[in-house]
């Protein structure tokens, strides 16, 4: 299957209406009606149930929907991998959120520089949860991402697990407690994913949210080693200890064949690992 049919049927899907996907891809309804009833034959299933006012998609044109968005962001992220590699002056770009590489960015780095695959890196800063997306659209070769994100297309390897605790106002009621619950801040254990990104989702960065905490905004919860690493007036950490674990991995997409990325994928689970042995 070529990709420009795919394209002519993602329009469609998406537009569900045939003259606003034409005018979308710069073509004419009929050659598009056309190449869709051609997309169809050779699938040997409809794609889309047609009427005179309406377009809707069929069970396999709801998955050929998916599938597609998934094989044509593959095929633009390999063109960028390949204009990358091309470069007079080729690097490996590692995504992280600011802040959001329990302290191993650096080591990392090190680790890698002494590998005979190594590239000179460039470190993207990213939101939350934003890796996965520059991954798979080539704009990131790697990524150190915390749990729990979206793994489709990637292959990972879990580099630390931790404790969370919770960041609170030293102005706040719960404050004064030694360590906290999930039920204190009124939480069950699967409401842990929905909470970190209504508490951590608005801010950039850990400063930008720990802003947010001293102000009394919000009360995230974040992987123990912040509260060595970034003590701050007007904050303070106490632990949770029946939270779900912080789990920070590195990520890299599945059709990779780098072995600039494999150094780093060893590099990061060497350091990991160092760290983990050193651990009280």
């Amino acid at each position: 299957m070529e990709s420009r049919p795919l394209r002519y049927f993602l329009a469609v899907a998406e537009e569900l209406n045939f003259a606003r996907a034409a005018e979308r891809l710069g073509i004419s309804p009929p050659p598009l009606s056309r190449a869709i009833r051609r997309l169809e034959a050779e699938l040997d299933v409809s794609l889309f149930e047609r009427t005179t006012h309406s377009v809707t998609l069929t069970p396999a044109g709801t998955v050929l929907l998916a599938e597609a968005r998934i094989a044509l962001d593959a095929l633009r992220a390999a063109g960028r991998r390949a204009q990358r590699a091309a470069a007079a002056d080729p690097k490996l770009v590692l995504a992280v959120k600011a802040d959001g590489d329990a302290g191993l960015l650096e080591p990392i780095l090190a680790r890698f520089a002494g590998e005979p695959a190594a590239l000179p890196v460039t470190v993207r800063l990213c939101g939350w949860r934003e890796q996965p997306r520059l991954l798979l659209l080539g704009e990131a070769d790697a990524a150190l991402v915390h749990e729990p994100f979206d793994r489709t297309g990637l292959d990972t390897e879990t580099l630390t697990t931790e404790p969370r605790v919770a960041a609170l106002a030293t102005t706040h009621p719960l404050a004064t407690r030694d360590q906290l619950s999930l039920a204190d801040l009124g939480l069950r254990p699967g409401d842990l994913d929905r909470y970190l990104d209504d508490s951590c989702g608005e801010s950039r960065d850990l400063a930008q949210l720990l802003m947010h905490v001293a102000l009394g905004g919000v009360v995230p919860l974040l992987p123990a080693s912040v509260a060595a690493r970034y003590p701050r007036p007007g904050v303070v950490y106490r632990p949770v200890p029946d939270a779900p674990p912080a789990v920070l991995a590195v990520a890299w997409p599945q059709q990779s064949r780098s072995t600039a990325t494999a150094a780093l994928v060893r590099a990061a689970a060497s350091v990991a690992e160092e760290v983990r042995d050193h651990a009280p």
